[in-house]
């Protein structure tokens, strides 16, 4: 079983900035960052592979940054989120994918106010 551990969210000002954490024991393929905003689709926001690909989501290219920090025991993603607009108000969920099995976090929330 993995465990995502998360930490990061809170309440920030337009403009501002916030870093999320997400730690998780052994190996993945693939670990990212998933967003869901109040009576909307859970969405993608970013990506990023064990070999250090990344992926965005449009609306966060230019102000998002996904990157990782690899261990034998602990694998952590971060991702630094500048220039936060309301409209990324959200719970942010943590993902692992190891082979063909999909993890998640328990969620943080971000809240960026006007």
């Amino acid at each position: 079983q993995v465990q995502l551990v998360e930490s990061g969210g809170g309440l920030v000002q337009a403009g501002g900035s916030l870093r999320l954490s997400c730690a998780a024991s052994g190996q993945y393929n693939v670990m990212g960052w998933y967003r869901q905003a109040p009576g909307k689709q859970r969405e993608l926001v970013a990506t990023i592979t064990y070999g250090g690909s990344t992926n965005y989501a449009d609306s966060v290219k230019g102000r998002f940054t996904i990157s990782s920090s690899r261990g034998s025991a602990k694998n952590t993603v971060y991702l630094q989120m500048n220039s936060l607009k309301p409209e990324d108000t959200a719970v942010y969920y943590c993902y692992l994918l190891r082979v063909v099995a999909g993890y998640w976090g328990q969620g943080t929330q971000v809240t960026v106010s006007s």
